[in-house]
């Protein structure tokens, strides 16, 4: 009787987290960086707080969750960024396909474009918008694609005069590539991605719209993107 490895036992169990639609539902939500109470990610899914609590279990459990409590409150969140490029990674293999059913509303379709347009992937610039970034940056010369991402002593020059520090935790890299499941191109993550998200949104450039992650440049954004980085704002849009 051949001996079944370990490896591809804790494998199964760990595919089997997302093997639910509503857990999976749960992880493509928190990919907006925040915090989720159990009764949000509930009315999120559409399910009994019961149902929602014992799926988060589950989650928390299985590592690709981490709770919080604050009070008699409990947030959950994803479990960190390598949490997040695996969702995101699982969600460039299966998104767009053929097996995509088409928008059943006028305000599907609208959801839709908007995530298309712009969105937060956990905790970095998404969408057209993460890649025209991306784009630009590697076109004047402060981000290198050669092999991997890599910021340049220009790059590195660029986020210091901008005021945005790039303080590495942990074994996180300062950039990294992740697959825009949308533009089906690269766009930028990792400390450097997170910093420059961080900072979009602080300024007023970028604003969360709607209860997804999807975001909608400003007026001031359109303004600072052409003068940093020469994105019109036709590419914005």
């Amino acid at each position: 009787m051949t001996t079944r490895s370990p490896v591809a036992r804790d494998l199964a169990a760990f595919a089997a987290l997302l093997a639910d639609e509503t857990r999976a539902a749960f992880c493509l939500a928190l990919l907006d960086g925040r915090a989720w109470t159990a009764g949000e990610l509930a009315r999120h899914a559409r399910v009994a707080p019961s149902t929602a609590s014992e799926h988060l279990g589950r989650l928390v459990a299985g590592g690709l969750l981490a709770e919080e409590r604050q009070g008699r409150h409990r947030y959950v969140r994803l479990a960190g960024a390598r949490a997040a490029q695996l969702v995101e990674d699982l969600v460039a293999y299966t998104v767009p396909g053929a097996g995509v059913p088409p928008p059943r509303s006028l305000r599907e379709a609208g959801a839709r474009d908007a995530m298309a347009r712009g969105r937060t992937c956990y905790d970095h610039l998404a969408g057209r918008l993460g890649t025209a970034v991306t784009d630009a940056m590697t076109a004047r010369g402060l981000l290198g694609q050669d092999a991997g991402f890599a910021l340049s002593d220009r790059g590195l020059r660029w986020f210091r005069d901008l005021g945005v520090g790039l303080e590495a935790k942990g074994r996180r890299p300062l950039a990294r590539g992740c697959l825009d499941w949308t533009e089906r191109r690269p766009h930028l993550a990792g400390v450097a991605g997170a910093a420059l998200c961080r900072h979009a949104l602080d300024a007023g450039w970028c604003v969360r719209i709607g209860t997804e992650r999807a975001v909608r440049v400003t007026a001031d954004g359109e303004r600072a993107l052409a003068d940093l980085l020469g994105i019109g704002a036709e590419a914005l849009r």
